[in-house]
């Protein structure tokens, strides 16, 4: 990512930067109940859920995050699928992580936020997300 933000999540009882709510971005309405019982399998049933789409493009996360529990739901985005975490603890991240995969959720761009990136607008951070995984996926396939 920019400016080096990049950074591997470990594995601790430690909480991340942030306060303790997960925003969400390319969801189908259809598919944000599915989402929310997935959370639950995890045990993140109580963490707040705030959904993005095109119209919030422009919000930085923070602004994002300060928005209530459940806003958004309902409202389909067509923005890339991301699940960007804020304020749970890494071990908590990793469980929801293999759970998605398990599940057969479709792929989705993950991030946690950081003091740097909470200043971003959501269309900057999913652009840096996208360009991350193109580097990566260029690399897996060398």
């Amino acid at each position: 990512m920019t400016q080096g933000t990049f950074e591997k999540v470990q594995r601790s009882d430690s909480r991340m930067y942030g306060p303790p709510k997960l925003l969400l971005c390319g969801f189908t309405a259809q598919a944000q109940p599915k989402f929310a019982a997935v959370l639950k399998m995890a045990g993140l049933e109580d963490v707040a859920v705030v959904w993005a789409n095109e119209d919030n493009e422009k919000e930085t996360l923070s602004a994002l995050l300060g928005f209530p529990d459940g806003a958004g739901a309902g409202t389909a985005s067509a923005l890339p699928r991301a699940i960007i975490v804020s304020g749970i603890t890494e071990n908590q991240l990793h469980g929801l992580m293999t759970l998605c995969r398990k599940t057969g959720m479709q792929q989705s761009l993950w991030a946690a936020l950081t003091p740097t990136s909470e200043t971003w607008p959501l269309a900057h951070l999913l652009a840096e997300l996208q360009a991350e995984r193109k580097a990566l996926s260029g690399r897996r396939k060398k």
